[in-house]
């Protein structure tokens, strides 16, 4: 299997849909096209099929996730670079996953996500992509071995909350940290149960953490108990152990 992930030059993909040479030229994304109300407002009139289109979204997701054994998703920068020791660490923790017998959900992009793919898939477990359509974006990395592309990001998060049985966060950047405070606010407000959220990287996560607890906490915003959804690690292991905890309470309650 080749390690590069450099898609041509002249490619986009749009959902599950490849557009090459001049079919590429997009001005916009299907999820800016549907969030922008400046402009014209005959796109009103449109959103009837929008309905249909998000519909079928949630439909491929469920159905191609449904029979994916238990998971933990991993988020990560995208620019994480392949002699980064970020990216050795991410490979490693989906090794690990997968020997604990974990499938590894990521955002299906270079970076650290291939990293966690990559080492999910070199173990032998099953190593799952779930992309998105950006102006920037590079379609799946060849680590993927089960994978679907999404317009929205709401479909998208639906699926990594429905199908994970927890959440590990490699450093990352902006969508790492949407993806980790959505995360915790499902598990605050119980709308997930059993659900522990890992950030793996101390020197990269201390200060956040220590603004949360320091910050946060201090001033009654959350609560212990929040808090406590919360672990740091810099050990791969450790971070194995409490994926490996809270699914075994997860069975017990079930």
């Amino acid at each position: 299997m080749s390690e590069s992930v450099d898609r041509r030059p002249d490619e986009k993909q749009r959902g599950p849909v490849i557009l090459r040479r001049e079919r590429r030229n997009e001005p916009t994304t299907t999820d800016q096209r549907l969030l922008d109300s400046r402009g014209p407002s005959d796109w009103v009139h449109t959103d009837p099929w929008r309905v249909m289109r998000i519909q079928a979204e949630f439909v491929e997701g469920f159905g191609m996730l449904a029979e994916v054994p238990r998971a933990v998703t991993v988020f990560g920068s995208a620019r994480t670079k392949r002699d980064h020791p970020e990216y050795e660490q991410g490979r490693a923790l989906g090794a690990a996953l997968a020997e604990a017998g974990f499938a590894v959900i990521t955002g299906g992009g270079p970076g650290a996500m291939e990293a966690a793919n990559r080492g999910c898939s070199e173990a032998g477990g099953l190593s799952v992509g779930l992309g998105i359509e950006l102006p920037f974006e590079q379609g799946l990395n060849d680590w993927v071995d089960l994978g679907i592309n999404f317009r929205y990001f709401f479909a998208r998060k639906t699926m990594f909350v429905k199908y994970s049985q927890a959440f590990v966060c490699l450093p990352g950047g902006f969508g790492t940290l949407d993806e980790l405070f959505e995360a915790l606010t499902l598990v605050q407000t119980k709308k997930v149960t059993k659900f522990p959220v890992v950030l793996l990287g101390s020197q990269y996560w201390g200060g956040l953490y220590e603004w949360i607890a320091g910050t946060l906490l201090e001033s009654g915003k959350i609560g212990e108990k929040d808090l406590a959804l919360l672990h740091l690690t810099d050990d791969v292991d450790d971070a194995c152990k409490i994926v490996q905890e809270a699914w075994r309470a997860w069975e017990e309650a079930h």
